[in-house]
């Protein structure tokens, strides 16, 4: 079965698995303070698979890539914008990999394409190059066998926007990620953007799928997922944290246990969320916990 006919396959289920956080698993794996864990697909390529495998495992319905800081210029913070080819095109092809060791359902890999980094309110750098930078990491991911992605953690409409129209350039199916955990209600993006108006840019540009991932604990995403649920018909993808962080000795923690964590995410359910899943914070014992109340539901 093709990745398209997968995808399409899981687009009709009431609920679609996501996997869980990455950079915690790779930390546990060895990964070094401050390294850049993206470069773990050229360098230690046989980490990557184990955290990927270990969502497989888990139930995920759908996994991501290790290619979230691997655009041109978060790369070249790191002294390897000579890299990008490289990084995405291993990093596509390890989680495919592991998607195809799937033996209980079909798997389908979202390749993680995360912000640039530069703003766009800066003037610093122009929209077609924040395009011309995506386009470059996307076409490496599609030469991987990457065919849809979810450009995630994002903040500004205009940047997602760019995105999107990339991902549309190469025809691949594609999804959009906000953070919402700014301003007084907690209820907006680090650059001001509502649910609202963030889904109307992106949806307007050709998102197949639109949600929230990050910046809270899974508790408090069920106000964001029923006004994202209200202002489109379109696929929610939701994927919070594990609780608050906790802070001690210069390592950052999360408390929750999965079944808590489960409870959250099942309730956005009840919101109108299709993709559910975990990030900072949460591990396969997560994931594996919510497949296991999500079989009890169906």
């Amino acid at each position: 079965m093709t990745v398209s006919a997968k995808l399409q396959n899981k687009l009709q289920q009431k609920v679609v698995l996501l996997d869980g956080g990455w950079g915690t698993e790779f930390q546990k794996l060895g990964l070094p303070v401050g390294a850049h864990p993206d470069l773990w697909c050229i360098e230690n390529p046989d980490a990557v698979a184990t955290v990927a495998q270990s969502y497989v495992e888990a139930g995920s319905d759908v996994i991501l890539t290790d290619t979230f800081g691997s655009s041109r210029f978060v790369l070249e913070k790191h002294g390897l914008a000579d890299k990008v080819a490289e990084i995405n095109k291993r990093g596509a092809e390890i989680s495919l990999e592991a998607a195809a060791n799937a033996k209980a359902r079909d798997v389908v890999v979202f390749a993680s394409v995360g912000p640039t980094g530069v703003m766009l309110a800066l003037g610093a750098v122009q929209e077609s190059e924040i395009y011309d930078a995506y386009l470059e990491q996307m076409t490496a991911l599609r030469e991987g066998g990457i065919e849809a992605v979810v450009l995630e953690t994002s903040s500004d409409p205009q940047e997602a926007v760019q995105g999107v129209k990339a991902a549309k350039a190469l025809g691949l199916f594609v999804a959009v990620s906000a953070v919402f955990d700014s301003g007084r209600n907690k209820d907006r993006t680090m650059m001001g953007a509502t649910p609202e108006a963030f889904i109307k840019a992106v949806e307007s540009a050709g998102a197949d799928v639109v949600g929230s991932n990050c910046g809270r604990g899974i508790e408090s995403f069920a106000p964001i997922c029923k006004r994202m649920r209200d202002a489109t018909k379109l696929p929610l993808w939701m994927k919070g944290n594990a609780g608050l962080p906790q802070t001690a000795n210069g390592a950052t923690t999360y408390d929750q246990t999965p079944q808590a964590f489960a409870d959250g995410a099942l309730a956005l359910l009840d919101e109108g969320a299709t993709f559910i899943g975990g990030c900072c914070g949460t591990t396969p014992g997560f994931i594996a916990e919510l497949r296991r109340r999500i079989d009890e539901r169906a």
